[in-house]
This record gives C-alpha cells, sequence and structure tokens, in this order.
C-alpha cells in the first residue's frame, strides 16, 4: 500500500485522506478491552450510552435527548452499515407517545447513539399531526421543509441497508388518509403519486430522499420485507398474503422494479414462501435469504429463484422461536453462518442452523439479557457480537 500511494505522489496524483465519518465519536477504550476479552457464550452489561445530536425542540418535547429512540412497536429493526462501523435505526411508533421521522446511529466502540436527522413535527395515527405547516405536498408526494418524509410508517422488516450507494431505504407504507390530506393542503388530488412509497436515508449527508419509480412496481403492503442482495447488486421487497404475492427486485441504478416471479408464482410460492411480518436476513456464503415467521422457516435460493419451506410447526412448539417483526430480531452471524434470533416475548436468544435447519436456544453465561419493553438488537460485524439496546442500557453477547 505504501509502494501504491508513493508511486501516485511520483507520478503527481493527488492523494486524498479518506473522509471521516461523521459525527465523529471517540472510542471508548474501556469498553472495547471487555468486548475484546469476550468469550463464547458469554454476556455483558457494557453500561450506559451516551447521547449526541442536534435536538431540537421536537426531540426535547418527546425527552429524546434523554432516553434515545427505544424500539417503537413494529420499528424494532437495526440496519447494519459496514462503511461506517454502526448500525442505523429509525421508523415510527403505532402513535403513542409520537409518530416521528427521526434517524438514529448506534456506535458501539463509542458506547454512544447519535441522532442524524432530528424529527419534523409528530403526525397523528391517520393524518399529519396537529401542526402540519412543516408539510408540503410536492411532485404528488408529502415532505417536509427539510426534506423529510410528510407520512412515516413503522419499518416492520421494510429497512435495510445499501451497502453500494451507502444509504438507508426504507418502504414506508402507512393507513395516512393521503386524498384528504392533500386537500388539506389545498393539493391536486389527482397529482398523487401511488407508487411504492420507497424513501432513502443517507447518513453521510443526514438527508431523507424520495425515490419515485415508474410501473410496473410491486404493492405497498404492511409487515412486507425489504432486504439488500449484494448478489443482485440491488434490494428485494417480498411478501405472500392477499395484499401481493411476489418477490420483487429494487435496482438502485434504473430506479425501477423487476418481478422476480420466484416459485413461478401460484401455488408453489403461496405454499412456500414467507408471510408478512416475518424476520429474516441475506447469507452471503449460502447465497439465501433466511426467514422466520411465527414458528415456520424459509429460505429462499438465490440461485433456483426459489422460496422453500424447510420447518412448519404447531403454534404451541417449544422447539423454535416466535417469529414477528415487532416482537423478534433475526440476525447473520457471520462468525458461525448461524442465524440469532431475539425472541423478544420468551426473552431468549435462539441460533439457526441453515445446513441443518434445526433451531437451538441459547443460554448464554454472564450478565442476564436486559427485559425492557422496548429494546432493539443487531449483530455487529466489526466486533462479531450480538448487542441489545435496552433505553441507554447496551448489553452484548458473543455467540461463537
Amino acid at each position: 500500500m505504501r509502494y501504491f500511494l508513493a508511486l501516485l505522489l511520483t507520478v503527481g496524483y493527488p492523494v486524498y485522506a479518506a473522509e471521516p465519518i461523521r459525527p465523529e465519536l471517540p472510542a471508548n477504550e474501556s469498553v472495547l478491552a471487555v468486548i475484546t476479552k469476550l468469550q463464547p457464550n458469554q454476556a455483558v452489561n457494557l453500561g450506559d450510552a451516551k447521547l449526541v445530536g442536534d435536538f431540537n425542540d421536537v426531540a426535547k418535547k418527546f425527552h429524546l435527548h434523554k432516553t434515545g429512540p427505544c424500539g417503537r412497536d413494529y420499528s424494532i429493526k437495526m440496519c447494519w452499515a459496514a462503511d461506517r462501523e454502526r448500525a442505523l435505526f429509525c421508523g415510527a411508533n403505532h402513535a403513542v407517545p409520537h409518530r416521528l421521522n427521526d434517524v438514529w446511529e448506534f456506535d458501539l466502540a463509542a458506547l454512544t447513539w447519535a441522532m442524524l436527522y432530528a424529527p419534523d413535527n409528530a403526525r397523528d395515527y391517520t393524518g399529519l399531526g396537529k401542526d402540519y405547516s412543516d408539510v408540503r405536498f410536492t411532485d404528488g408526494v408529502f415532505i417536509t421543509k427539510r426534506g423529510g418524509p410528510g407520512i412515516i410508517a413503522h419499518t416492520w422488516w421494510g429497512l435495510t441497508y445499501d451497502p453500494e450507494r451507502k444509504e438507508l431505504l426504507f418502504l414506508n407504507t402507512w393507513v395516512t388518509e393521503q386524498k384528504k390530506m392533500v386537500e388539506l393542503l389545498k393539493g391536486d388530488v389527482a397529482e398523487l403519486y401511488t407508487g411504492p412509497p420507497l424513501w432513502s436515508f443517507n447518513p453521510a449527508t443526514a438527508s431523507w430522499k424520495h425515490l419515485k419509480q415508474a410501473k410496473p412496481y410491486p404493492r405497498e403492503i404492511f409487515g412486507g420485507m425489504l432486504e439488500y442482495i449484494p448478489d443482485l447488486k440491488g434490494s428485494i421487497w417480498h411478501a405472500n398474503n392477499w395484499q401481493m404475492q411476489g418477490t420483487w427486485k429494487y435496482d438502485p441504478i434504473a430506479n425501477d422494479w423487476t418481478n422476480l416471479k420466484a416459485n413461478g408464482g401460484g401455488k408453489a410460492f403461496e405454499q412456500h414462501a414467507a408471510e408478512p411480518e416475518q424476520v429474516g436476513y441475506y447469507d452471503p456464503i449460502r447465497k439465501m435469504l433466511i426467514v422466520h415467521r411465527h414458528k415456520s422457516t424459509h429460505h429462499f435460493d438465490l440461485k433456483a429463484n426459489a422460496w422453500k419451506r424447510v420447518l412448519y410447526l404447531d403454534k404451541d412448539s417449544k422447539d423454535v422461536p416466535y417469529g414477528h417483526d415487532a416482537f423478534s430480531t433475526f440476525q447473520h452471524d457471520p462468525v458461525s453462518g448461524h442465524g440469532l434470533l431475539l425472541d423478544y416475548k420468551a426473552n431468549a436468544i435462539w441460533a439457526y442452523d441453515p445446513d441443518k435447519t434445526t433451531w437451538a436456544k441459547l443460554k448464554p453465561e454472564g450478565d442476564p439479557m436486559p427485559t425492557g419493553s422496548k429494546r432493539i438488537a443487531y449483530f455487529d460485524q466489526k466486533r462479531k457480537i450480538f448487542v441489545v439496546n435496552d433505553g441507554l442500557k447496551v448489553w452484548a453477547f458473543r455467540y461463537r
């Protein structure tokens, strides 16, 4: 590497320093020392995270400068951003105590939550909230003066990070009475965009952007799955219920959608594909989506372009965890090649072996896992550990 840099200088090419990740957060060396010493099947409480950000009046009204983001009903998915070595989070509560379009980032090394985008005004369940003075109806879309989504939804499992574009993608579907809101803002209902409400968030610029596509495109259902697939250089949007039956690919370069026609469609797809409110991840070695929904486990084989339901157990079975995007999170552990699922209802972590199609309930040694009702969790691929955030409390578990 030093030879390459010297050669560039010799021939006159400019050499630029890498842009620092902002906000710059100093590492907490004592925390890193504890993480480094963590042995397989050991867990530890790392203490309380710090909070940084430009907390506006809306954030302070809801005490975000004291609590951090916290889990938000059907919004509990965190997305790992490898280039930033941090995990991103956003999404709205059902209604109480707020519906906000703020975006957060968690840095384990610094033991810090950073608010990247302070919330615009709070929205209500079917409308734009008591104060909608910050919302404009422009080009068929509700957008705030600061460029954020004027309508904000649960993420369900419809949130992912595109490492090529270095952007968070959110298929932002909600029950807002849009035609009434257009009229409220003195707009033309005929201009209302009816395609999938796909938004991106760029953490480097701390900015939202609406991504409008032309037909064909998938339905904007509730509880669907959006997951980046590096082998496709794009993301898939998937659902299997009465609203939509299909697995679609989103191409960020062309900004368009393609129906992959998985399983050839029809009864084969209906029988084997995961239903909405699922949780899952992409396994880049096996080239499979690994998905769990209630007591059923599904694989989507990228090469075969087909779903297969590999496990289907009774709802009362104790042999598998409960999979649901409001009550569990399912993350890939690249060290073991297994999936780690946190079942919030049972307060238990399970490991899934995709080769054997078997689940194993884990019994971590060390500090007990927190039991709060507002937890969010992710797998930190830099430090190879599973992390649970309970408010400001941080708990870490090394599986293998």
